[in-house]
Formats: C-alpha cells, structure tokens, sequence
C-alpha cells in the first residue's frame, strides 16, 4: 500500500524559525554519532535568503560539528519543504550530501517541531527549550505516527539541564565522530 503524502506546514515565517533548537529525540542516523548528547541545530537566515545551519553534539566531552545550507526545495511554494545540503567528511568537505528537511508541525509560537523528510527514514522533534513536556512530546510522537512513521524507532537525546555554550569544549577536529558513526559506532 502506498503511503500518503505528508503533510507541511505551509507558510513558514522563516525569520520566526531562526535561532537554537534543541533535538528531543530523533531517528538513528549514520551522520550521526550514536554516543552524541547536548544535540542541536542552529539556523541563521543569510541575505541572499538562503539559511545557514549549525548542527553540533557532544561526544566523550569533545564537540564535534557539521555546518550545511539549507533553501526553499520550491520558491513559488509556501510548504516547507527545505533542501540541506552538507560537506562530508566534515574535515575534507568533498563530498555534498542534500537531503529534504520539511517541517511537518510547528507550535504558534515557534517553540517545538517535528520534522522529517518523505522517505520517512529521517525524524527529528526540536525545541527551543533543553527539555519538553511530556504531554507535548507524546502529541508530536502521535503527528508522526499518523504522517507514517515507525515511532518505534525514535530516540530521545539525552540533553543537559544547562547545555555547552558557544563552541564550549574540546573540539573533534579529526571528523573521527563522523567515521566512527560510518561504521556504526
């Protein structure tokens, strides 16, 4: 049976949606490290209308960070449908990975998302605050489920009650975060 179309939202206020957001949880991803905590994505919205994105975690104490550029996947469109595209390895950007982000439910007040992508194999709740509501989460794991999602395979990130500021910490200059969540580690 063929899965139907997902919902977007449509009308995404873009300079709203700027700034830090926190991952709640997320789907297993091999761009990712399996280990990484204090997980989050910062998005700065550039001149040219293109949005600049930030995703940064910790793992044994070292952040490690990826840095991408997201646009409209249609500017005639109102749906938020995004493209990201990113440079792997980080510390030889050779190689550009482009993925779909489209946000499948934002709040009124810009304060927690879901998003996810059409094949359905990526997943992500945000929020601007370290931590969310139970109630609100279940809410968000019940969109999912309804958009097609096997919510069984979501994760919660494990947040600090005060996160890394900045660039805080040691830096994984290496990119070995990167391969060693190639590998599966």
């Amino acid at each position: 049976m063929a899965k139907k179309e997902m919902e977007v939202v449509k009308g995404l206020d873009l300079q709203r949606y700027m700034g830090r957001w926190y991952e709640i949880a997320s789907f297993p991803s091999r761009f990712q490290p399996k280990s990484g905590v204090d997980t989050r994505a910062t998005y700065t919205l550039r001149d040219d209308g293109t949005v600049h994105v930030l995703n940064e975690t910790w793992t044994d104490g070292k952040r490690s960070s990826i840095e991408g550029t997201a646009t409209k996947a249609d500017p005639n469109s109102d749906e938020a449908k995004l493209k990201v595209k990113f440079y792997v390895p980080p510390f030889l950007p050779i190689i550009p990975v482009v993925g779909d982000y489209w946000v499948l439910y934002i709040d009124d007040d810009y304060q927690y998302a879901l998003i996810g992508q059409p094949s359905r194999k990526y997943l992500w709740i945000l929020c601007r605050q370290t931590h969310l509501d139970d109630e609100i989460y279940n809410q968000l794991v019940e969109k999912a489920k309804a958009e097609g999602y096997d919510v069984s395979k979501l994760n919660k990130t494990p947040q600090s009650d005060t996160p890394p500021e900045g660039d805080e910490g040691p830096k994984d200059t290496k990119g070995i975060w990167w391969l060693k969540s190639i590998l599966g580690k």
